[in-house]
Parts: C-alpha cells; sequence; structure tokens
C-alpha cells in the first residue's frame, strides 16, 4: 500500500470512529505531515482520497472538514447456521427473481443485484460498443482465444494490482460472467457429494452452483462486520471432508462487510494448514468505499490455492456478460472445463471493456460510482431508520450497493408475496441460504438514484412489514 494510501486510510478510521464529527475541521495538511512524517504532496494526495471516498470536503482557505457518515443503531445479529453440510433448495425463488426480464415484469425491483446502467461515466463505453464492430471488422465476429483477448487480460492483470495482486496476463482467464467463473472453479475442484464451506448468509448464484453439481453447503457462522468466523470454520475443517472454501470476503454481497486485511492472511493460513483451496468472489471488491482499494484474499496466496473470480457486471453493466478468473495452480483444468462447457466468450465486449479500461475510463468511472453508491447508501439507511420498526437490524455496507436487513418477527416471504400486490419486488433472505434460512431478513438496492418513488417504496415495504408482524402475537425471530 502506497503511503498516501495508508494515511488515508488512517484519517478514515478516526472519521468512521467518530473521533471527528459532522462538519469538524480535520487536522491541516501541515499538522498531518508534522504527526505521521509525510510530505505535504503525500498529505495533499491522502485528502485528495478521502474526498473521492465521500469522507471529507475542502473549503477554500479554511481546510478540510468531515462529511456526515451514517451507521445504523442497530446491526443484524452473528449469523447461527445449521452445523452440518446440506443440500441446496429455493430454485424457485432464485428463478422467480432473476427469470423475468424488464420488458416483462414493470415492478420495481429493489432488491436486484443491478449497478446503476445511467450513469454518465458509462458513456465512452456506450460508444465504444455502438461503434468497435466497424473497427474491428470479422475479427470481433470470430472466436477470440479459449482463454479470452490478450488485450483485456492485459489490463485486468493490470487492475488486479490495486488490491495487491500481482497476476502475468497468462494467470486470467475470460469467462462468461462471474457465475461462470464460480462454476467453473467449484467443477473443477469437487465432485457429487462433496462438501464445500461457505460463508453465510451467501449468494444464492454460489448456493444453486451447488445444487446443479449435486454439492452440499456446510454454512459458516458471520460477523456483519468482520466476516465468516475463522474459529467456526476450523473447527469445521476438522470434523468434515470439506473440499473448498467459497465466500466474498470483500464488500460482501449480502451483508456488505470486508473482511480485516488480517483475517484474510489468517484465512490463507488456515487453508495451507488443512490443503484446501477457496474461492474468492471478489465481484464488489473495486466499489469499496474505503480510500484504498482493499487487498485481496488472493494476494496473500503464495501457493496458487486461491481461485479469484470476478466480473464487470456489478462495476459496468451486467448484460456485457464479461467475467474473468485467476485460478491459480488449478488453471489447466479450468481451462479445459471451460472448453467443454461453453468455450470461448463473445469476442465483442471483451474488446470494448479492454479499450474502456485501456483510456482510464473505468477508474474515472469507479471514483464516480463509489461517491454516488456511498451516499445513497446513507440515504437509503435514513429511510430504513424513518418507516421501519425500530428493532431493524441493518448492514453497514463498505461498499457496492447493497443492504441487508434483519425485521424480527416478520416474515419476508409473505413480505415478497404482499409487496408484489403494490408492484414492488424485494429479494427475501431465504435465497440466500442452502436450507431456507433467513427468511426474517431482505436485501435492498440503493445504485440507482434516490428518487422520491424509491422512498415512497421504502416507506410502503416498512409499513407492510409493520403489519405482518403486528398479525403474529408471537413474533420472536428465528435466529439468523
Amino acid at each position: 500500500m502506497k503511503r498516501y494510501d495508508q494515511v488515508a486510510q488512517a484519517l478514515a478510521q478516526r472519521i468512521e470512529q467518530g473521533q471527528y464529527r459532522v462538519g469538524d475541521r480535520l487536522p491541516s495538511v501541515r499538522a498531518v505531515c508534522r504527526e505521521l512524517g509525510v510530505s505535504v504532496s503525500t498529505a495533499q494526495e491522502a485528502y485528495r482520497r478521502l474526498e473521492e471516498a465521500g469522507l471529507a470536503e475542502a473549503r477554500p482557505r479554511s481546510g478540510y472538514y468531515a462529511l456526515p457518515v451514517a451507521r445504523p443503531e442497530t446491526l443484524p445479529r452473528v449469523t447461527r447456521p445449521a452445523q452440518r453440510p446440506l443440500e441446496v433448495s429455493q430454485w424457485d425463488q432464485v428463478l422467480e427473481l432473476v427469470a423475468p426480464s424488464p420488458e416483462e415484469d414493470d415492478r420495481l425491483m429493489l432488491g436486484r443485484g443491478v449497478p446503476d446502467l445511467d450513469a454518465p461515466s458509462l458513456r465512452p463505453l456506450k460508444r465504444e460498443l455502438a461503434t468497435l464492430h466497424r473497427r474491428v471488422g470479422t475479427y470481433g465476429l470470430n472466436y477470440d482465444s479459449l482463454q479470452g483477448s490478450l488485450a483485456l487480460r492485459r489490463q485486468v492483470a493490470r487492475l488486479a494490482t490495486a488490491s495487491d495482486c500481482l497476476l502475468h496476463p497468462d494467470d486470467v482467464l475470460i469467462t462468461t460472467g462471474c457465475q461462470e467463473a464460480l462454476s467453473l472453479a467449484l467443477r473443477t475442484l469437487t465432485e457429487p457429494g462433496d462438501v464445500v464451506a461457505v460463508d453465510s448468509p451467501s449468494f444464492y448464484g454460489t448456493m444453486q452452483i451447488l445444487k446443479a453439481n449435486r454439492l452440499k453447503a456446510l454454512e459458516i457462522p458471520t460477523d456483519p462486520r468482520t466476516g465468516i468466523s475463522l474459529e467456526a470454520l476450523e473447527l469445521a475443517l476438522e470434523q468434515w471432508p470439506i473440499k473448498a472454501i467459497q465466500l466474498t470476503p470483500t464488500c460482501n454481497n449480502p451483508l456488505g462487510y470486508t473482511m480485516p486485511e488480517a483475517r484474510k492472511r489468517e484465512l490463507v493460513a488456515l487453508a495451507q494448514r488443512f490443503d484446501v483451496a477457496i474461492i474468492e468472489d471478489d465481484i464488489y471488491g473495486d466499489l469499496a468505499f474505503t480510500a484504498s482499494r482493499p487487498r485481496s484474499v488472493k494476494s496473500f496466496d503464495d501457493e496458487g490455492r486461491v481461485l479469484m473470480c470476478s466480473s464487470f457486471s456489478k462495476t459496468l453493466m451486467p448484460g456485457l456478460r464479461v467475467g474473468w478468473m485467476a485460478p491459480g495452480r488449478h488453471r489447466d483444468q479450468v481451462l479445459h472445463m471451460k472448453y467443454v462447457s461453453t468455450g470461448a466468450s463473445a469476442t465483442l465486449p471483451q474488446l470494448a471493456v479492454a479499450e474502456f479500461v485501456r483510456h482510464g475510463h473505468y477508474e474515472r468511472h469507479l471514483r464516480e460510482m463509489i461517491r454516488q453508491y456511498r451516499r445513497h447508501r446513507d440515504i437509503m439507511l435514513g429511510w430504513v431508520d424513518r418507516y421501519f420498526p425500530a428493532d431493524t437490524g441493518v448492514s453497514y455496507p463498505q461498499g457496492g450497493f447493497l443492504l441487508w436487513l434483519e425485521l424480527p418477527g416478520v416474515d419476508c416471504v409473505r413480505l415478497k408475496d404482499r409487496l408484489a400486490e403494490e408492484g414492488l419486488h424485494i429479494a427475501p433472505g431465504s435465497l440466500f441460504s442452502a436450507s431456507g434460512k433467513y427468511r426474517h431478513c431482505l436485501r435492498l438496492n440503493y445504485a440507482a438514484a434516490m428518487t422520491p418513488i424509491i422512498e415512497a417504496a421504502l416507506e410502503c415495504v416498512g409499513a407492510i412489514a409493520a403489519t405482518l408482524r403486528e398479525t403474529r402475537p408471537d413474533h420472536a425471530p428465528t435466529q439468523a
């Protein structure tokens, strides 16, 4: 991590921890230089990073001041899933969430994992997509390498350095979205009947890959601030024949946490001790709200046992279907698995993304989205506090655009059905568990503009949730 990133991180922690209140004047550039022993240019760059992260603002001839940091009063509880491997269910609910197209479904989709597709910073990519086929001719219509476009693999390897992950373009495999990357990883490492340890709650797409390949999920207790319990994972590794550990440690979906760096290092050491592979879903990592991009688990791996999976679906557009993975020592097996399943990925989207990144548009787009999503998170947290029952547990996402709510005594599957009558759609928490737990939880999306329509929708969700709970005299929540 560069020195100015370290300074920015130190100042950000003070703001996040409340050492500086909203509107407080932050230490001057010269005071930072004296305290931390850095140059003026380093301190100035650190403050620029804080501005980008939405934590500070510069006032002419006055200095830097702390901006509001919204924090929920009640976080979701540490999860306590079943302590045995389970077969995955919930396919019918997942199909209902992902199957309808925007043309077929006019409900307001509050729970889908879709970024803001109207962002002005996406215009260069849209222009590239519109004109690329004329520039590259038949090359764009032909198969590219099975491993993926070299131009894109070079850019992916360059971007990976932001998470301290050193990759060669030959270490990278382009996939049809992150879903294919996760599927390839699991199919390479496992056989039907094997056990895979997962964080809990966990991305429903991964759950369904386990189901399709007749694998069993062992859900590990997860903290909404620090991630998967390494202590519980260690006990599980001692007790069960676990073939792989699959998790989303950075800007987690759906809980929003980022696993502390020290725990990421401990996770890799644990995997080394038990000789088990790690599948790291890093699809939201580039959208971290911190002053510098958090390190990936892959960056601590010197044995090639971490299979890192990601995509441009959440940072750019899901319709591109451009994902990638760094499969480490499993590269050859994964490459063969891709050949027998999907073959080469579509050429034109790869070339468009490569050009978008090469010209610096991607980094500029990320800066805009991070500012927007952080601001939207705080607005939605305010609406939840205003319109939902007082004991609602709310996550505090450290990146991305997804919020996790815990509603004691409310069956969110019933809530989903009731909201459908109002033209609204949420993602109930039961989607994110192998056995359908977390029925009293739901996921919301705050990517798009926080309009009066969205506020009214949140007010409706909160009001109906309160009504459903009132119909149950015994509304003690089922433990997550």
